[in-house]
């Protein structure tokens, strides 16, 4: 057969090399307008296939690695990752520091000075916090056996201990062999001080290593791309370090200052075991998005209900909103100015998707990674202008209706006053 070209089909060119690599020779044909057919050759060649084939190959071994690491370096992973993002956020001071010295001794200070805040701390408050943290502990059960009997007795209920760990599918074989797993992890833990050390060690030694050679790091992962690409690379590398590190240092900040204020106000008014509730007041109320603030309150306000004094509850609760609004409104903005903004639904969303991967670990670095993906998005994603029309209807969405008045009662008199053209 022969097509309008005026040559056979025989004539296709083939490769001379590899002429076995020709395994089929079909046509495709297509009908023209003017009725001819035109003949299209496909060949498939062994040299692709072979290609495909370790490309799909390739992919699944890289498939296997990752969840090898993932499966069975997951320890190392996560002190890598633990590292990483307690580097970035020490960037800002060493950056200033590095402007007076070298590098690795801006980051060896830095970190030299928040150990010696950690062992000063513990000094003064660790007796302590250990202390009423067993104290606490010891009497968790009899502060729920209180809190149920206000329930039955306030609402005319009957629940029962065994009832309330039934509902949500917990029996007692299981908190019992819970609390076993739990005490023989503690004791294997407490056996194994060398390795513990090691772990810390390895730990603050990934940090120093990951902050002193960031600007090295970056030139390696600058030099991986073209010189037409590498502009692009170095800021975005930048700027993701910024709000990343920003996002993660205003978060341990800000529950500094939450943890030391509740503090103090707790030891004013009485509350029993200020010190780990202060603490954890501070902690997960940054750490743990858009439920966090009630859940860091909700543990102080029922012992403090609880207590003797049940005053303390009510003034803990008083004092949490207090916060909240100073917090929101004044301390927040300015710490966070640098920050990337993340939208509470995406980070809860993410916690729970972390915790689900990767347990306890992923659920406490879920909020940081998401973090530096929406500043990577936010500098590499292009965004477009809404048309007014959108605009406008969004906006009439967000705005509040105004309460309407009810009309005052007018006499006559009134009414013909404002009929007056000077009225």
């Amino acid at each position: 057969m022969t097509g309008e070209s005026g040559t056979d089909d025989a004539e296709w060119p083939t490769s001379a090399a590899a002429p076995a690599a020709v395994t089929t020779a079909t046509v495709v044909t297509t009908a023209a307008d003017s009725g001819t057919r035109n003949s299209v050759p496909v060949t498939v060649s062994l040299r692709v296939v072979w290609r495909v084939g370790l490309v799909v190959m390739a992919l699944v071994a890289l498939a296997l690695f990752l969840r090898f690491v993932v499966t069975d370096g997951g320890s190392v992973l996560f002190t890598v990752l633990m590292s990483w993002f307690a580097a970035l956020a020490m960037t800002p001071l060493v950056n200033r520091l590095s402007r007076h010295m070298r590098r690795g001794a801006a980051t060896g200070l830095v970190m030299v000075g928040f150990a010696a805040f950690a062992v000063l701390f513990f000094l003064a408050f660790g007796a302590l916090f250990v202390q009423q943290l067993v104290e606490l502990v010891e009497r968790l059960p009899t502060y729920v056996d209180q809190a149920l009997v206000w329930v039955n007795e306030t609402f005319a209920m009957s629940l029962t201990t065994d009832s309330v760990l039934e509902s949500v599918n917990l029996s007692p074989n299981t908190l019992a062999a819970a609390a076993g797993a739990i005490g023989i992890s503690l004791l294997g833990f407490l056996g194994s001080a060398v390795g513990t050390v090691f772990s810390m060690f390895t730990f603050a030694m990934f940090i120093f290593y990951l902050s002193a050679e960031l600007p090295q790091l970056e030139r390696w992962v600058a030099g991986l791309f073209p010189a037409r690409s590498q502009m692009l690379v170095a800021r975005v590398w930048s700027l993701t370090l910024e709000k990343t590190g920003g996002y993660v240092g205003a978060r341990v900040v800000l529950a500094g200052i939450n943890a030391g204020t509740t503090a103090v106000v707790f030891v004013i008014i009485g509350m029993p075991y200020w010190l780990p509730l202060s603490l954890w007041t501070g902690i997960v109320a940054q750490f743990v998005p858009t439920i966090g603030t009630y859940i860091s309150i909700a543990l102080p306000v029922i012992i403090g209900l609880l207590s003797p004094d049940p005053v303390v509850g009510v003034i803990a609760l008083v004092w949490a909103i207090l916060y909240q609004q100073v917090e929101n409104l004044f301390i927040e903005p300015r710490i966070s100015a640098k920050a990337v903004e993340v939208n509470p639904a995406v980070s809860f969303g993410a916690v729970l998707l972390g915790a689900a991967l990767f347990g306890v670990a992923g659920a406490f670095l879920a909020v940081p990674v998401i973090a530096m993906l929406l500043a990577l998005l936010n500098i590499y994603g292009h965004r477009y202008e809404l048309l007014p029309e959108i605009s406008e209807r969004i906006d009439a969405k967000l705005v509040r209706p105004q309460p309407r008045r009810s009309p005052r009662h007018r006499t006559p008199a009134a009414d013909a006053l404002a009929d007056q053209p000077g009225a």
